[in-house]
């Protein structure tokens, strides 16, 4: 079996934090969180029209992204790894390492078509799968049978500054840490920010976040310890606060709702510029008009061998040869938007609040791309509006969700 890429970079970047290796993750794990759109828009889809991919379609586009090898990691469900992983065997021969979403904690439940409410609920613990199921497919495995499946998975939290919600979810993350200890499980930490804080809404976000993120791991020894983060991007300064305060943490970003093409390889650029050397992306991937070739750019970005502005022009060039119509035009796909860095797409901004300059540092001149960054509107008194009103609502909502 080939040596895994991910193993490879995680042992060079913790022997040195200057290294330039980066680890890019594709997470097709939607399944367990948007219900019959998880797939993404499927391509004979019209204008208004809601036709999304099979979950059949789904699945032979991870076959086609782990061929192609330019991922490190692939992140599915429990489901989806039984069948890819555990019975076509597609990962025996691959560089890309599998992983599965271990948690579905409540905020990521957004099955529903948009009218359920459990994203505007603070987060509560939940597991569907369990560690046997991913390793092996059924409820008890051997120690030979643990390495049937994946041996890797993420476990997502939420912190809402409430003490008894943050306790559960702290003795939930606790309980898996020491299962997966002892059944020789790795697993990678998501942690985003507040969902339904309410009135105990954090001052200063990204400092929060870090902070809780620090205040978690503190406890917990070497072989307890998640592989990296996956965290909102909250922007430089926030990054470089983290990445600085302990150098065995390798920091990763999630990629948060769909935006402009630009939206994406910035992001991307910019973490690793100020310190992150992981990226996990999955409606970024998905809702690209052409995934493999997206995922080029993203690895060549990654790779420190083109900046955002010019990848944005060769996809946009490389569409053009494959005969796939751009969902943009190039001037527009080639400005900054904000996007959204939580499953719902509610909330969970960057904390760029002000207008933005971005540049492309590179030997050629820098590209300015200025963009203006709002919060999203606060949610609507639903005791005063009508059914009409609430159904118009929550149809922009979903589409805002969708990207």
């Amino acid at each position: 079996m080939p040596e895994k890429t991910l193993d490879i970079k995680l042992a060079r970047i913790k022997a040195d934090r200057s290294c330039r290796d980066f680890i890019l993750a594709d997470a097709k794990d939607a399944d367990m969180a948007f219900g019959l759109s998880a797939p993404g828009k499927s391509p004979e889809h019209h204008a208004h029209e809601a036709r999304f991919r099979t979950l059949d379609e789904y699945r032979q586009i991870i076959r086609e992204i782990v061929a192609q090898g330019l991922v490190d990691i692939m992140l599915m469900s429990a489901s989806t790894n039984e069948v890819l992983t555990i019975r076509e065997r597609i990962f025996d021969n691959s560089h890309v390492t599998p992983a599965v979403r271990a948690n579905d904690a409540t905020d990521i439940w957004l099955a529903g078509g948009g009218l359920g409410i459990y994203d505007r609920e603070p987060s509560r613990p939940f597991r569907t799968a369990t560690l046997d199921h991913i390793m092996c497919g059924k409820v008890e495995c051997t120690p030979e049978e643990r390495k049937l499946g994946a041996d890797l998975g993420l476990y997502s939290v939420t912190f809402n500054n409430d003490v008894e919600l943050d306790l559960r979810t702290l003795e939930a993350y606790r309980e898996f840490r020491l299962e997966a200890e002892r059944k020789g499980f790795r697993h990678f930490l998501e942690v985003f920010s507040p969902n339904a804080p309410g009135q105990n809404a954090p001052r200063d976000v990204p400092r929060f976040v870090n902070d809780h993120i620090v205040r978690t791991l503190a406890g917990v020894t070497s072989t307890g310890r998640p592989l990296f983060l996956k965290i909102p991007y909250y922007g430089p300064e926030a990054m470089e606060a983290l990445c600085r305060y302990d150098s065995s943490l390798v920091v990763g970003i999630l990629g948060g709702s769909a935006g402009t093409t630009y939206d994406a390889f910035h992001m991307l650029w910019e973490a690793k510029k100020y310190g992150a050397r992981v990226a996990l992306y999955g409606r970024k991937i998905n809702n690209a008009e052409d995934q493999l070739t997206f995922i080029k750019y993203l690895r060549l970005i990654a790779d420190d061998e083109i900046l955002p502005a010019e990848a944005v022009r060769a996809y946009h060039a490389d569409l053009e040869k494959l005969g796939v119509p751009p969902h943009r035009p190039l001037e527009d796909d080639l400005q900054l938007t904000q996007t959204s860095h939580s499953y719902s797409g509610r909330g969970g901004s960057t904390g760029r609040d002000a207008r933005q300059l971005s540049t492309d540092q590179g030997p050629s001149k820098p590209r300015v791309t200025i963009a203006t960054w709002r919060q999203p509107p606060d949610d609507p008194d639903f005791s005063k509006m009508t059914p009409l009103e609430k159904a118009r609502y929550n149809i922009e909502r979903w589409k805002r969700i969708l990207g």
